[in-house]
């Protein structure tokens, strides 16, 4: 089964909502996570009328913050969640929300995030989203995805800090220009995907829409990756191979300390030395 994942900043709904609401009818996600959403007065009940114009329901998301997840009836939702991120003086307060549903046996927790436009702030946020997307990973043994409005490009030290602990969909299986950024004559791509190994990503990119409608919609571009996931109990077999290639290489004195430590699911650290997978443990 394929799952499809969106990520999409709807700028507090202050643009043409019906136009919003045909861009996500279109995505067809069955999670779509979402930037900028509703978040001052009746933000539920906004935040319940984005997600009903798209046949989905509010999984997950604070108010502050502005992140939310939203699922739709192809998923079964076991937890959702939302985290204040670190409050640095004078900027907008940054939240994670997370989501972790189940499909086809598969476990998946997905997360929000709408980092800062300040480098300092949006790279400690980065770490710490990721920290909090693999703890709730791990409290239910499922696959973590992250996806939102990173605010820099590909080539910039946040964007490659995600990227050396989860997969950039796009670049993997690239589906039109990839660029989210500003809908009316698109860039930049600062919109993204990213998933963990355990996913394949059949395709990554933008959606055939109006074009009037994207450019009404938001000033940003969604971007939708289809991951295939792996069948149930494969993670078991990926565990069982793992082990016995540790035993054996163990048995011919050719296994270093660090290939003890990877584990089919986690977000790893290829940064380390030697370039040898570490697992990211959760802050605090």
């Amino acid at each position: 089964m394929v799952l499809r994942v969106a990520s999409y900043n709807v700028r507090s709904m202050r643009d043409d909502v019906a136009a919003l609401g045909r861009v996500i009818t279109g995505l067809r996600a069955d999670v779509l996570c979402v930037q900028e959403a509703p978040r001052f007065l009746c933000w539920r009940r906004k935040r319940g009328r984005l997600a009903a114009s798209g046949g989905l329901t509010v999984a997950a998301g604070r108010r502050a913050g502005g992140v939310a997840v939203l699922v739709g009836p192809g998923v079964r939702l076991l937890s959702g969640e939302g985290h204040l991120l670190k409050c640095f003086f004078g900027l907008e307060r940054r939240a994670i929300a997370i989501a972790v549903v189940e499909t086809d046996g598969q476990r998946v927790a997905v997360g929000s995030i709408h980092l800062d436009l300040d480098e300092t702030a949006r790279l400690h946020h980065a770490r710490e989203a990721v920290a909090l997307l693999q703890a709730a990973a791990d409290r239910f043994d499922a696959l973590p995805v992250l996806a939102g409005d990173i605010n820099e490009q590909s080539d910039q030290p946040t964007w490659q800090h995600l990227a050396e602990r989860l997969t950039d969909c796009y670049p993997v299986s690239p589906r039109g220009d990839g660029f989210t950024f500003p809908a009316r004559g698109p860039h930049k791509r600062i919109d993204a995907i990213f998933a963990v190994a355990g996913f394949s990503v059949v395709s990554c990119g933008g959606i055939d829409a109006d074009p009037a409608d994207l450019v009404a919609a938001t000033d940003h571009l969604p971007v939708v990756a289809e991951l295939s996931h792996p069948h149930p109990g494969i993670g078991d077999r990926l565990e069982q191979v793992h082990q016995e290639t540790v035993e054996r290489a163990a048995r011919t004195g050719r296994l270093g300390r660090a290939g003890r430590s990877w584990r089919p699911g986690k977000i790893v650290d290829f940064t380390a030395v030697g370039r040898s997978p570490r697992r990211i443990t959760p802050a605090g």
